[in-house]
């Protein structure tokens, strides 16, 4: 028998998240049944989504959702042998009970020297969220101009980065100094701390005084109008995210883009990344090879403990993490 912890809402948030509406409990597992496998965690995702799908798909009570990977030490089913390593979406969960449906194996030509904690950002949902923004929701081709908000974060780095592997200009926003170095070690062509500009308007018409073919969207709110107003006509915008808005109580109104999107002709797209799921294998793959080319930087912020899972959720959701937020078991 093992004991397995998991961290519950205990109650809907209300605005941000605050420690009380997280719950740790424990409970006894019994032993695998035939078919079944027991997981044991090995690094836990904190991710932006589990805000905003935490008063769409969640009642309180439940485990908070996300993903893991995630150790395989009891198997009674041959596709998953003791000791292999799969990504599983068990939520926030040190042991879990599988019988293998959802578990993803890690790429079988995963280098030794190279955490498995990167199968849960850019070789691993973020990526895949960036590879299919860039590539099916936007059709970015060479040559052309992005834009991209919160581009210190999981996804927002590595858009940048395939979005100059694919030869583009590329603008990023974020919201520290110490960001926006960091985005232009990765090579971006023009970063603003958005939070000290002046103005933001001058400051996308000073990045790019020719405008923008497409924005790959994370943010939401009121900025994102200012942005519409700099696409260039025809232009694309991949909506992937909202953070802005998925603490508000009540929420938000206005301004409304429409007028500036007729006389523009924009087409703006939201997404979510299921739609692609048969082409997660070969994605990865390519996510891979770049990382092993050096073409795609890797930056993590890492929190030691499960039983910080609710102050590194939180301080992810303050944008205190610069690439991708995990926690190490």
């Amino acid at each position: 028998m093992v004991k397995a912890k998991s961290w519950v809402m205990t109650k809907y948030f209300d605005g941000f998240p605050k420690k009380s509406d997280f719950g740790l409990k424990v409970e006894e597992l019994p032993e695998p049944k035939d078919g079944e496998v027991l997981l044991e965690a090995v690094f836990l995702s904190v991710d932006p989504y589990m805000r905003l799908f935490s008063k769409i798909s969640m009642n309180e009570g439940d485990v908070m959702i996300g993903s893991q990977v995630a150790k395989v030490i009891q198997s009674k089913n041959p596709a998953f042998p003791v000791g292999s390593h799969v990504v599983s979406n068990s939520g926030w969960r040190t042991h879990t009970l599988s019988d293998g449906t959802g578990l993803t194996p890690i790429l079988p030509e995963w280098p030794k020297d190279m955490s498995l904690s990167l199968a849960l950002g850019a070789i691993g949902m973020p990526g895949v969220t960036a590879v299919y923004g860039i590539e099916d929701v936007l059709g970015l081709q060479k040559g052309e101009t992005l834009l991209v908000n919160a581009a210190a974060g999981a996804v927002g780095s590595v858009v940048g980065q395939i979005a100059k592997i694919k030869g583009c200009k590329v603008v990023g926003s974020a919201g520290s100094d110490a960001k926006v170095a960091y985005l232009k070690e990765l090579g971006f062509d023009e970063v603003f701390n958005y939070k000290t500009v002046g103005s933001l308007e001058e400051a996308l018409r000073k990045a790019s005084p020719e405008g923008y073919d497409c924005f790959f969207e994370n943010v939401g709110g009121p900025s994102s109008f200012i942005v519409l107003q700099q696409m260039k006509n025809f232009g694309r915008i991949a909506v992937c995210g909202s953070i802005s808005t998925y603490n508000d109580s009540e929420p938000q109104t206005g301004p409304y883009p429409y007028s500036i999107m007729i006389i523009k002709e924009l087409k703006m797209e939201g997404f979510l990344i299921t739609r692609w799921q048969h082409k997660h294998p070969e994605t990865l793959t390519r996510l891979l090879a770049w990382v092993k080319e050096g073409k795609l930087q890797c930056r993590e912020h890492v929190t030691k403990g499960f039983e910080n899972m609710p102050a590194a959720f939180m301080g992810m959701m303050r944008g205190e993490n610069i690439g991708k937020a995990v926690v190490a078991v």
